[in-house]
């Protein structure tokens, strides 16, 4: 008998480790610890609180969801096999002209020829502001959700034409999820070259676009985070720009402060 069990125990744990056989989350919580994820993703929960951002946001996995500048597929891991089954999720990638670009669109072809069952649910949408966004059809999205991506727009000054697209995208009480790196209200930085963005600002260019802001959570705060470090937010980790120097420092403070905003279209 115990030699069955066994038996039974590893086949259930090699069809758990084979991306073929690899079953899809139903809840958040099953999206955030399945093997859809990179170990080195994983390490990062405690600084980003996927299930309690997510949660916050009201993810459902009927919803049709667009993610904003998915970067290397951080949230992408966890959203693509979370809305596989009832959902849609669309990747709105900047177009692939620079090489970091190319690289992060690399790592997520990468992951997708990875899990065959997840890739062919998974949709594309150009998101180059201010020069090119080419989002699906108006008012058929439930949430639109970027993490960490506000001050870009900033620098290549598109970011009311960031907005305005969410706000079309989206469907009338539908969903804007924002994660950004918090500034100190006095920092005023219209460029946002620290990678930090004031709240007030944030809130200033979502408002102007037509959301209205229905509630704010510190979930993803740091307290440790002064804000004001050599080669701004990159400081910190995960990129560590500074290298060696000061390494334990930056790593004790851990990542940057971050606020957590979530906004809806009106339905009148």
């Amino acid at each position: 008998m115990k030699y069955l069990l066994l038996s039974l125990l590893l086949v259930a744990c090699s069809s758990k480790r084979d991306p073929n056989t690899l079953e899809l989350p139903e809840t958040i919580a099953e999206a955030v610890d399945t093997g859809y994820r990179t170990p080195e993703n994983r390490e990062r929960d405690k600084y980003r609180h996927p299930v309690e951002t997510l949660n916050f946001f009201g993810l459902k996995p009927e919803m049709t969801v667009v993610e904003v500048a998915p970067g290397t597929g951080w949230y992408m891991e966890i959203l693509a096999p979370f809305l596989a089954n009832k959902g849609r999720y669309i990747m709105a990638s900047p177009v692939a002209d620079k090489p970091y670009f190319k690289a992060n669109e690399e790592k997520i072809n990468a992951w997708k020829a990875k899990f065959p069952n997840v890739a062919p649910k998974m949709e594309s949408a150009i998101f180059s502001p201010p020069s090119k966004i080419v989002f699906p059809a108006d008012g058929t999205a439930d949430m639109v959700l970027t993490f960490r991506n506000v001050h870009n727009w900033m620098m290549a000054k598109g970011e009311d034409q960031a907005f305005n697209a969410f706000y079309k995208v989206l469907k009338p009480g539908g969903v804007l999820g924002v994660v950004e790196h918090r500034a100190l209200p006095t920092q005023e930085d219209p460029l946002a070259k620290s990678g930090y963005v004031r709240e007030q600002d944030v809130i200033e260019m979502a408002t102007k676009a037509g959301f209205k802001l229905v509630a704010t959570s510190e979930i993803n705060a740091n307290p440790k985070d002064t804000k004001n470090h050599p080669e701004g937010v990159w400081t910190l980790p995960p990129t560590l720009k500074l290298g060696d120097k000061d390494r334990e420092k930056y790593l004790s403070i851990g990542e940057s402060d971050r606020m957590t905003l979530k906004f809806i279209k009106p339905k009148n």
